[in-house]
């Protein structure tokens, strides 16, 4: 007729990707830990590398560091500065507390839902502390360093359990297994009259921070004695050590 054909449509745009465009892949942000794990070692390259990048990156890579430490408020607690505790305790650490571990550290004060408003100091590394040397002797050890992340929800929870249900502990050999801090234990022996409580995990650096708790609360747990041990769970243990106890504990 005349009159000129209509121009094609235009082509579809192509489809966009699927990825969430809100933030990283965890396999990114699970880079950017070790990432930053290794720069802590050099000041250097950290400053070189820019603080202020990293710091817009550290709220991506907590969603997935760890779970958060925050427990379910069964048990009174707040923080305590490490340098205060220092003080408080005297010689009660043996003089073995260096500047750099006071600055890794944290002190949180419990107070425990019992009779006698009995108090507990639970030394904790702090969040983000996490160093290449860790994951080093967890390769050594052949362990993980899930002790060493916090004190986690479900540790706080044995603790309020074992508080409330002390009968079930006097005069008994208690064993916590995988113990992280040592929470649970700590409470036990502080407020349930048992006879011996061994609070004991498979990270040989945990333990050493068992043992610190263990001795900044000695004058809490009266005539209860109480030790820490490196117990692993992949390692076959003597049967006259693991049937000298009358409960064992844990919690996941």
């Amino acid at each position: 007729m005349g009159s000129s054909s209509p121009s094609p449509s235009p082509a579809p745009a192509p489809p966009q990707s699927s990825a969430p465009a809100h933030g990283a892949s965890n396999a990114s942000l699970r880079w950017r830990i070790l990432r930053r794990a290794l720069l802590a070692r050099s000041s250097s390259s950290r400053a070189s590398d820019g603080t202020t990048n990293d710091q817009k990156k550290i709220g991506d890579t907590n969603k997935i560091s760890r779970k958060a430490s925050r427990g379910f408020n069964l048990i009174e607690c707040h923080v305590v500065p490490v340098s205060q505790l220092h003080k408080s305790q005297g010689n009660s650490l043996n003089g073995n507390e260096t500047s750099v571990e006071c600055q890794k550290d944290v002190n949180v004060c419990y107070k425990l839902p019992c009779g006698g408003s009995q108090e507990l100091s639970v030394m904790y590394r702090r969040e983000d502390s996490l160093e290449l040397n860790d994951i080093e002797a967890s390769n050594k050890y052949n362990i993980d360093t899930t002790g060493l992340v916090c004190c986690w929800p479900s540790e706080e929870v044995l603790a309020f359990y074992c508080i409330n249900h002390s009968d079930m502990f006097r005069s008994k050999r208690v064993l916590e297994l995988g113990s992280g801090y040592g929470l649970a234990g700590l409470a036990i022996a502080a407020s349930t009259n048992a006879n011996e409580v061994v609070i004991s995990d498979g990270n040989p650096q945990v333990v050493g921070y068992i043992q610190k708790n263990i001795s900044i609360n000695a004058e809490t747990f009266d005539q209860t004695k109480v030790k820490s041990m490196t117990l692993h769970w992949d390692q076959e243990q003597p049967s006259d050590m693991l049937n000298s106890f009358d409960i064992i504990v844990a919690s996941d």
